[in-house]
Formats: structure tokens, sequence, C-alpha cells
């Protein structure tokens, strides 16, 4: 029985593994929210888009640059629990952030792009899970934090 309690717990815990250890690539995850196709249903597609044109939230707009706009979200994103940058492109104003779970570290992936609009700037969000079908609107519930954070240090238009 010793055998097979192993087995059993080696198959449970494979794909565990796989979740915390799975490369993850950039050309992949690190994309411009304005280039998404699709934008998610829930339940059946999990994820949050924050853009001008079809999305699922319009984009707030600040009264500062793109460049500083980015900056403080930079901020913020990398003050939340188990996120980090994966992949940054200033050139672009992008930045691709990964954010786990708490328990079996599934990845989330957040592509920021800051772009001017309306006389200041905004930020185009595309925040999406990488395992599963649906994410259970976690992904929504961390953009809006972000983006209130954000209304709190910054002046909008």
């Amino acid at each position: 029985m010793g055998i097979m309690a192993l087995a059993t717990t080696a198959a449970l815990a494979a794909p565990l593994a796989w979740v915390r250890i799975a490369p993850a690539d950039v050309a992949r995850w690190h994309v411009d929210p304005m280039e998404v196709e699709r934008v998610p249903q829930a339940p059946r597609r999990g994820g949050w888009l924050v853009r001008t044109g079809p999305a699922n939230a319009a984009p707030s707009v600040f009264d500062t640059d793109p460049a500083t706009l980015l900056s403080a979200f930079d901020e913020i994103a990398r003050a939340t629990p188990r996120t980090r940058a994966l992949f940054e492109s200033p050139a672009e104003g992008r930045v691709t952030y990964v954010t786990r779970s708490p328990v079996a570290g599934f990845p989330d992936y957040t592509s920021v792009k800051a772009v001017p609009e309306a006389g200041g700037a905004a930020l185009m969000i595309w925040a999406r899970q990488r395992f599963g079908v649906a994410d259970m609107g976690v992904n929504r519930k961390r953009v809006e934090a972000w983006i209130a954070a954000l209304e709190d240090r910054l002046p909008r238009r």
C-alpha cells in the first residue's frame, strides 16, 4: 500500500508543481492590450480587458503623461503580494506582470500599456489566467483595486 499511496501523491503533485515551474513565454504573454482580438465573456472565458474600443471596461483618463502614469501604476502593482514584472518594454510604455494565487501559485498575467488620451494619459490593461477556462473574477478585482489605488495618487481628467 505504500507504493500505491506514493504513486497517487506523485500523480496529484505533478500538475501543481508544473503550475509553479512552467516557463513563461514572453512572446505569448507580453502583449499589447490594444491587439487583443476577443473581449473575455464570463463565465466561459476568463480575464478582464480595459481599453478604448471593445472591452469589459473603459479606461480612466488621468491628468498626467503616459510615463508618469505607468510609473505610478508600476509601484502599485509591484507592491501587490506575489506580483512581479515578467517583462518591460519602456520604449513602448508596456509592462507585463505575473501575480500568483496564494495557495497553489496559479499565475495570472496582466499586460499594461500607457497611452496619451484626451489631454492626459490612460492605461490599457489585459489581465488573464494562464491555466483553466475561467478566473472567477480575480483578474477584474485585482485590476479594479489597482486602478482605485492609482486614482488615490493621481488626479483624473
